[in-house]
């Protein structure tokens, strides 16, 4: 991963900036950029989610996000496959799913 150098921010700072291509990840206090995937990844990634979903979410198990920014424990990270189990998936008001990932409270 690539260091962006920048001034120290803070989560709350840092998760009010725009979005950027490539994608920046909020690690440890530290702005790292994500490396833009190539083909062989963008291939298995493309992949792994529909093969995913074909079991979990059709049994509402869980549910697998490609390139999805989830927040939690301090983090901000945008990882390649994310899976939520069913019961843990943010939904909003009208019972869709959110546009925000964060921790759910335990």
């Amino acid at each position: 991963m690539v260091q962006v150098p920048n001034k120290i921010l803070t989560l709350e700072e840092f998760l009010v900036l725009p979005e950027t291509q490539p994608t920046l990840e909020y690690i440890d206090g530290e702005i790292i950029q994500k490396p833009i995937p190539q083909g062989k990844h963008s291939t298995i990634q493309g992949e792994l989610c529909p093969t995913i979903n074909s079991v979990i979410k059709v049994q509402k198990m869980g549910w697998a996000f490609p390139e999805l920014r989830c927040t939690f424990g301090g983090r901000s990270i945008v990882p390649d496959v994310a899976v939520f189990s069913w019961t843990r998936l943010p939904v909003d008001r009208n019972g869709d799913i959110a546009n925000t990932f964060n921790a759910a409270p335990d």
